[in-house]
């Protein structure tokens, strides 16, 4: 099962000044749709709005025609959404596994908990590897594994990924990016908030472009990378 989120004129306020002002934007079921903006645009707010931390001052967010802008952070959670945290966030003296199971902390039942572990480790025989090792002592590129596991776990109908190439080598990103990918196919909605522009748009359907709080542009992949305002920004 697929989800559509829909972000209609949001503002979102530290304090009182408005980091995001007015912000449209629409991921559709089934898509990776990407968020590009360099720091201090507005991306990271925008994420935490969505997932009820910092909350919208003014807008609606919907999901599946639910509107979710007022609900708590852990009712957002149980409507299908789950996010990978810019910089991964791993519970450092959890192993791996329990690091997974904490994913699915609202599934009752064990047999599908450990069905989503096996898809898991079938999608990353790493992990399967090192199951009982403790995710602090491992490597950037596998905790970064073990982060989306944990989201995955979850079972999200949308799966909102904040900066995955964020610390991590040219390699790691490229695999990072085809896993994404490969989620994708498997039925996921995707918000990819990113500032790794090339990758990004390799594989994302649709994308957002945040500049001080606003949406300065939107358009396929192709449409955006030919943008003078993009290429400028991004591709020098």
């Amino acid at each position: 099962m697929t989800a559509s989120l829909e972000i209609d004129g949001v503002y979102t306020a530290y304090d009182k000044a408005d980091v995001l002002q007015g912000v449209s934007l629409a991921v559709r079921p089934g898509s990776i749709t990407c968020l590009l903006g360099s720091n201090g645009s507005g991306k990271t707010t925008l994420v935490r709005s969505i997932l009820g931390l910092t909350p919208a001052r003014a807008g609606h967010i919907v999901l599946d025609g639910v509107d979710i802008t007022r609900l708590p952070t852990h009712k957002i959670i149980t409507t299908g959404i789950a996010c990978i945290p810019e910089g991964r966030r791993v519970f450092p003296k959890l192993t791996v596994e329990e690091n997974l199971r904490v994913g699915a902390y609202q599934e009752r039942s064990d047999k599908v908990m450990l069905t989503r572990m096996a898809e898991i480790f079938q999608m990353f025989p790493r992990l399967a590897e090192r199951r009982a090792q403790l995710a602090g002592t491992m490597s950037g590129g596998e905790q970064a594994m073990v982060s989306i596991g944990r989201g995955l776990m979850r079972a999200p109908k949308l799966l909102v990924i904040d900066e995955p190439s964020l610390g991590l080598s040219p390699r790691l990103v490229q695999e990072n990016f085809n896993i994404i990918r490969e989620i994708n196919e498997r039925g996921i909605t995707v918000l990819l908030v990113e500032q790794n522009v090339r990758q990004t748009l390799a594989i994302s359907h649709f994308g957002f472009v945040l500049s001080k709080g606003r949406v300065a542009t939107k358009g396929a992949p192709a449409e955006l990378a030919a943008r003078e305002e993009v290429r400028a920004a991004y591709f020098g």
